[in-house]
């Protein structure tokens, strides 16, 4: 299933265009009703166990773009609730993601541990009504006795315990005196419930683990269920948003609500909607963390990962990724569209703000021979101008030294070509782009045999681009002046995987993993203008493709996107 529809549109009282989805419509009609009193306020929610990856822009793009649209506010709240993954450097990461996609919270950031001590003590008011109890059993034996689809479970020998003693136990596992698995808390609900997730759930287990922001207050901690539903009362959310595998969960977000006494009156309502699928990408943060550790990449902002901050390194710009997120609109199923509709975005993004240069990946030294000398017998230096943009005038132009030894790419020679070869060969003639036509005379090779140098001659009658007498040439290649020439490592990427569909068909991703994900090109030859590059910034190399000046690194560019519209070329063939 394919998500590409574009985002269908609706008009407000003024008749202008506004988006409209199924979530956008339910508010609406909430509003229209006076329900909330015409309160919008949604809620990112991320676990600060690891980067946020392209999957969740979706999510971000609908909570604070509906906030925006509604005049209400979207909350950054971490649900930091499983400590032995958690870490600031990820609560960190988090913040840079969003605000580099151009969004902002309006109280955060906010911490589902900010609220551990309300959440205890609505523990214990559960546990006082009966429908909360301290049970002994193992994880392995709970999982065992909650049987499946067509298997009922079966009450914990400890269900019936009495209050007192569920309470003098809970208080027992909080201060301390019990390890890790030996008890935890669950929900008192029904053990043959249809729902899986109903049959008495996990609310606390005994982890004596530091936390990253409570440090050893506590040694139990909230699992998510019971936390998340509740901190987004706490926080007066009205519409809260998930992703599809949590449609099961809703009941008990429902039911931990309607247990509690106290919460504010506007209830929040939990919504789901499909999750973002891309082919040759995962999305998820265990299986990503599986990578980084692997060593296959360089950490979880490495310019191969599909993390925001990976996609970052490498040079797509947000705005793209937030057009992306708009196209594909929100739908009430899970759909999966090829990764290169989001590259066609990227691409017609950085069409109309990348700026032109030349470079040279794979150089072949190419001498004009004709080419005139100083009074010193030095080879001229002349400036060329040269187009910075052709999408944007405003950009204007630069000049780029050319003189007689030039480097050009070793694809665009060869001896002996096939038929459609139209660059440069033996007596055939090409245009030097921003320069001049050139005939090759001569080809100097090494002992092996290989081509180390070409020669060849240039008409000076050429400086515009065209030949006075009306001549064509069927080629236009780029160059770099040898002797201006800069230097630079230049990072290629494939598929991060081999399959279009990583870890289909139960396999495991990681040994879908592409061994050749990465080229890293060194002394690769670029116009001395590139030095000038900052660092983030991405420039198109002409006839290559667009790159992105690394973030931290000086003449390290990554390749973003080619040039070439994947995505057209697949529509057409549809």
């Amino acid at each position: 299933m394919s998500e590409d529809a574009a985002t269908p549109q609706a008009e407000n009282a003024e008749g202008e265009s506004e988006a409209s989805d199924f979530i956008r419509d339910l508010i609406r009609d909430d509003n229209a009703a006076g329900t909330y009193g015409g309160r919008v306020q949604t809620r990112f929610p991320p676990e600060p166990n690891g980067y946020l990856h392209i999957g969740h822009a979706k999510s971000i793009c609908l909570n604070f773009g509906v906030a925006e649209d509604f005049g209400g506010t979207c909350n950054l709240r971490f649900d930091d609730t499983n400590p032995e993954r958690e870490d600031d450097e990820f609560v960190e990461a988090i913040q840079r993601d969003i605000a580099w996609l151009g969004f902002e919270t309006n109280r955060g950031p906010l911490f589902a541990s900010d609220y551990f001590e309300t959440l205890y003590a609505w523990a214990e008011e559960l546990v006082g009504k009966g429908l909360a109890y301290v049970d002994d059993q193992d994880a392995e034996t709970i999982s065992e006795t909650r049987g499946n689809f067509t298997t009922l479970g079966t009450n914990s020998p400890y269900r019936d315990r009495g209050v007192e003693e569920n309470l003098d136990l809970l208080r027992r596992m909080r201060a301390g005196e019990f390890g890790d698995g030996e008890k935890v808390l669950r929900a008192k609900i029904d053990m043959t419930h249809p729902n899986m997730v109903m049959r008495d759930p996990l609310m606390y287990r005994i982890r004596h683990v530091a936390h990253h922001r409570t440090g050893d207050a506590w040694c139990i901690y909230p699992n998510y269920d019971w936390a998340h539903g509740q901190s987004d009362a706490i926080e007066e959310v009205t519409h809260s948003f998930c992703t599809l595998e949590f449609e099961n969960n809703r009941e008990l977000y429902d039911w931990f609500l309607d247990n509690i006494d106290g919460l504010p009156s506007d209830r929040p309502r939990q919504t789901e909607f499909g999750r973002l699928g891309l082919t040759y990408i995962i999305t998820s943060k265990r299986k990503l963390a599986a990578i980084v550790e692997s060593g296959k990449v360089d950490g979880w902002d490495d310019a191969e990962m599909p993390t925001l901050s990976g996609l970052r390194r490498r040079g797509y710009p947000a705005s793209a990724i937030r057009d992306f997120c708009s196209h594909i609109s929100v739908g009430r199923s899970t759909g999966t569209t090829e990764i290169e509709l989001l590259e066609s975005f990227v691409r017609t993004d950085l069409n109309k703000t990348a700026l032109r240069r030349m470079a040279v990946l794979n150089p072949l030294k190419l001498v004009i021979t004709n080419w005139p000398t100083d009074a010193d017998g030095n080879p001229v230096v002349e400036m060329r101008t040269a187009t910075n943009n052709p999408e944007n005038e405003a950009d204007g132009t630069r000049e780029v030294p050319f003189s007689g030894e030039l480097w050009i790419e070793r694809d665009d020679f060869m001896v002996d070509p096939p038929k459609k070869f139209f660059r440069l060969a033996p007596g055939r003639e090409v245009r030097l782009r921003s320069g001049y036509f050139v005939t090759c005379t001569d080809v100097i090779t090494d002992d092996a045999g290989e081509v180390t140098e070409v020669h060849a001659t240039y008409d000076p009658e050429t400086a515009g681009g065209q030949a006075p007498d009306g001549r064509k040439v069927k080629a236009t290649i780029h160059w770099v002046s040898a002797a201006h020439a800069v230097q630079a490592e230049v990072r290629l990427y494939d598929r991060l995987f081999t399959e279009a569909h990583p870890g289909a068909n139960d396999t495991d991703p990681l040994d879908q993993l592409n061994p050749n994900s990465r080229t890293v090109v060194h002394g690769a030859q670029l116009e001395p203008a590139l030095a000038d590059t900052e660092l983030g910034q991405v420039v198109q190399f002409e006839r290559l493709g667009y790159f992105a000046h690394d973030l931290d690194q000086s003449m390290v560019f990554h390749r973003t996107v080619g040039l070439r519209d994947e995505w057209a070329r697949i529509q057409k063939r549809k």
